[in-house]
């Protein structure tokens, strides 16, 4: 009777020692607490954000990855919503031949402008977050396949830059 309460409570002894086991070690272990994987995550993000030449390592994958905010900006591109939109409603005159918000480019068909005689394409890039002139790259074509002039270019680039500031001053207002 007493050998089967020692074998018992050795058993009980040994479970919770392996139970414990697997909450400890790096990798976040079986019932790691979420705190405990922000707090790796947020070691982390603080080690790439200092170090620059760290954006490229590789790091393990806790379960609390599984649940959070797991984009890599190394891998994602960000565009500003205000200058994708304001590109696509300066350009609404040009037919759509592809578009990829996850890398910024906008490609349109020849179209003509209200008022205009001549065709145009245009080829859109943004390609940063910011609602800035440096984020929006354009280039313009005429249907003969010259390229238009650095003016025309620059008043179209300023009414999608003027455009972007009225939807961001809009969505302000909210």
């Amino acid at each position: 009777m007493l050998g089967k309460r020692i074998a018992r409570g050795s058993g009980l002894i040994v479970l919770v020692g392996i139970l414990a086991s697997c909450g400890s070690g790096s990798s976040g272990g079986l019932f790691s607490t979420t705190s405990r994987a922000n707090r790796e995550v947020a070691a982390e993000q603080a080690k790439i954000d200092r170090e620059p030449a760290l954006r490229t390592t590789q790091r393990s994958s806790t379960l609390g990855d599984l649940f959070g905010n797991n984009t890599d900006p190394n891998t994602t591109v960000e565009v500003n919503k205000y200058l994708w939109q304001a590109s696509l409603e300066v350009l609404d005159f040009l037919p759509i031949q592809s578009v990829d918000p996850f890398s910024g480019v906008i490609v349109t068909g020849y179209g003509t402008p209200p008022g205009g005689g001549r065709a145009y394409r245009a080829t859109v890039y943004v390609q940063d977050p910011a609602l800035d002139a440096r984020s929006l790259k354009l280039a313009l074509e005429t249907s003969g396949g010259a390229a238009v002039s650095t003016e025309t270019t620059k008043a179209v680039e300023d009414a999608i830059m003027t455009r972007a500031r009225q939807l961001r001053i809009r969505d302000s207002k909210l």
